[in-house]
């Protein structure tokens, strides 16, 4: 499964309707780090398609939800269960340590 482009309107949607875990990247297409962490983030969704929701928010376009979340430096990783934050992850992150936090 490919990773999705959130909105700000469809976030609320995707990560409070799912009864799977949902990541989400924090991101910018003029971050370094946040596209050092892209094609990781993609192998994270290939690999756990069929147990967790893996998903992207650029903070250009959804600058509420950056707000929404506290999102200060990115990239930021949040892991929601439920449609609440779980783990907070920031800075470019090894695979494990991102799998790890989907499956904790």
């Amino acid at each position: 499964m490919k990773t999705r482009e959130l909105t700000s309107a469809s976030f609320d949607d995707v990560v409070s309707g799912s009864a799977a875990p949902v990541l989400v990247d924090f991101w910018a297409p003029w971050c370094g780090p946040c596209l050092q962490l892209g094609p990781v983030i993609d192998q994270v969704a290939e690999e756990t398609a069929d147990q967790a929701v893996v998903a992207k928010v650029n903070v250009d376009e959804a600058r509420d939800l950056a707000v929404r979340y506290n999102i200060r430096s990115i990239p930021t990783l949040l892991v929601f269960r439920g449609g609440e934050v779980v783990e907070r992850l920031q800075g470019v992150q090894p695979k494990e340590r991102i799998a790890a936090a989907l499956s904790a």
